[in-house]
Parts: structure tokens; C-alpha cells; sequence
């Protein structure tokens, strides 16, 4: 039985291969896309959305537009590695597929109260977190949040803080501490899922044309992280949470205490992991420690094989 999924993201980059992934793999069936601000805003990601369905050929999905500012604050963008469309690279006509929902956050809790769903979130968790204090009732009806955010080491925008935690860390903190199963993938695992030359190539040549906007999007993609930190090539982020339920075995996990820092002068946005108990605390997360980085991108690039033959949606 595929896992009925609800997909939370910014698209940005790495968002739009999670897109992909969790639209093709027979493990997940997904169940509606949602946006968020993050790496661009509202209206830009979600425009984005729109436009992998599009070149991907993903029908059939609702689109919901959620939050357009975290719980607290303006909120960040991430304009420097995304660009100014959060989707810089592939030449993108306007946006076709329809959105579903403006009101994402309700639309969101009358699709679980149809049917429990599992939530994999890719940007900042503020519709997570919206969902659960606007619409109490529907924490039962979440089988588990998998979400791509903060680390076991350091950050990316600040040395402590990853982008996601950070853009929102209240909204992180709430639903790490809502009692519904929470599984993090953070920057020490998804680091390690390297778009290198090798990979490049193998989805260059699948040959469609999805696989050449792939192509150009990673190409981007990796031009900003080479500029910013000096990567050799771009990690994908955002697949790794989907990962998680499209083939468990990839992804390795293990059980402890995970706690926000709201407050810290230079730890704002921390994710605090406890994997040695030090301090004690009862264990309430499942967090990412390894990743069979060859079987994750076998993944990927067969999730792009299959949409490939899809008939686009433009």
C-alpha cells in the first residue's frame, strides 16, 4: 500500500525533484501539494509549483496555497540561492495548472479529516504549524511529519541554524513538540547528496525534455552553492524527506531528543539533538544520520525517467 502523502514546500530547486519523487515513486501517493513562503515568496512558490506540474506532467494534485509569512516576523527568502524567481535556470513559460485553494491552511484540514495522510515538509514548517493551532482536531489525522530541516552539526544561514528552522523556528518548535511522529532530515545527511558530474549525466541522458529542465535547474543550482560555500556540486535537500517514505532503507535514523533554540543571540533556529542523552531528556524525534547515497539517487533519476513520458500538463 503507497503511503498517502501531503507534500509542504517552497519550490526552489531542490523542492521541485522532491515534487518529482513524490509524484512518481509507487510507495507514495500524493495526495495534494501545499506552499509556503521560504525560498521565495508565497506567490513565487507557488507559481512554481504550478510549474513543475506542468513540465513534469503531475494532474490530478491539488496545489494550496498556505502561509505567505512565518508566526512571528517578516520571514526570510533565499533570493541568493534560488534566484529571484526561486526557480532561476530553465527558461519557464507562465504557469498552467490551476490553484486549488488560496486558503491552503483549511484546505489542508478538510483533507485530513477525509483521510489521514503523512506530511513531508520541504520549507519552513509555518503551515504545519498554522494547521495544527488553527484546526486542533486534525493532529490525529497526522500519521507522521517527515520534514527537511536544521542539523546535528551546523547551520547554512547562520553557523547554527539551517534555513528552514530558521526562517520559522516557532512553527518548528510546535510541531516537534506536538506529540505527532516527527522524522528530521537535516543538513548533516543531505549534504552528502551531491548533484556531482555523475549524476548530471545520468539524467542527461534520459533525453526527455523534463530531464533537460532537470539539467538546467541543478546547473543553477550548483553555480550559487559554489559561489556561497564553495561547493563542488549542489545538494539535494528535499528528496531526502521523501526518501524517507519512498524507500525506507536509504535513509538511516535514529531516536532522540530534539529541542529548538527560540531565544539564543547567535543560536536562534538551532536544532538541538541530544545523541549521546547528555542531557537526559525522553526522546522525541527520529533524526537522519546516514544516507546510501548511490540508492538515493537511483530514486531521483527513475522518478524523472518516469514522469518523463508523461504528457506535460501545458
Amino acid at each position: 500500500m503507497a503511503t498517502p502523502i501531503i507534500l509542504d514546500c517552497d519550490p526552489g530547486h531542490d523542492d521541485a525533484l522532491a515534487m518529482m519523487l513524490a509524484a512518481a515513486h509507487p510507495a507514495t501517493e500524493l495526495r495534494a501539494i501545499s506552499t509556503v513562503a521560504g525560498n521565495q515568496t508565497l506567490d513565487k512558490t507557488t507559481a512554481n509549483a504550478r510549474r513543475i506540474c506542468d513540465v513534469a506532467g503531475i494532474s490530478g494534485v491539488p496545489i494550496l496555497a498556505g502561509r505567505a509569512r512565518p508566526l512571528r516576523g517578516t520571514g526570510i527568502v533565499a533570493a541568493d540561492v534560488h534566484g529571484e524567481s526561486g526557480l532561476d535556470g530553465p527558461a519557464f513559460g507562465p504557469p498552467v495548472t490551476p490553484v486549488a485553494s488560496t486558503d491552503g491552511i483549511a484546505a489542508l484540514a478538510g483533507l485530513l479529516r477525509e483521510a489521514p495522510a503523512t506530511i513531508v515538509a520541504t520549507g519552513p514548517l509555518t503551515n504545519v504549524a498554522a494547521l495544527l493551532l488553527a484546526f486542533p482536531d486534525v493532529a490525529s489525522r497526522i500519521e507522521r511529519v517527515v520534514f527537511m530541516g536544521g542539523s546535528t552539526g551546523q547551520g547554512n544561514v547562520t553557523p547554527c541554524a539551517e534555513f528552514n528552522v530558521f526562517a520559522d523556528p516557532e512553527a518548528a518548535d510546535i510541531v516537534v513538540h506536538s506529540g505527532i511522529p516527527v522524522t528530521m532530515c537535516g543538513l548533516n545527511v543531505t549534504h552528502q547528496a551531491l548533484a556531482d558530474d555523475e549524476v548530471i549525466a545520468r539524467i542527461a541522458a534520459i533525453g526527455s525534455p523534463l530531464a533537460r529542465v532537470c539539467v538546467d535547474l541543478l546547473g543553477f543550482f550548483a553555480s550559487t552553492y559554489r559561489q556561497i560555500w564553495g561547493f563542488p556540486a549542489p545538494p539535494l535537500h528535499d528528496p531526502v524527506a521523501v526518501a524517507v517514505l519512498a524507500e525506507p532503507g536509504v535513509v538511516t535514523t535514529t531516536r532522540t531528543r530534539l529541542d529548538i533554540e527560540l531565544t539564543g543571540t547567535f543560536t536562534r533556529g538551532a536544532t538541538v539533538v541530544d545523541l549521546y542523552d547528555r542531557t537526559g531528556r525522553a526522546p522525541n524525534a527520529d533524526v537522519a544520520v546516514g544516507l546510501d547515497v548511490a540508492g538515493f539517487w537511483d530514486l531521483v533519476v527513475s522518478a524523472i525517467e518516469a514522469l518523463s513520458w508523461r504528457r506535460p500538463s501545458y
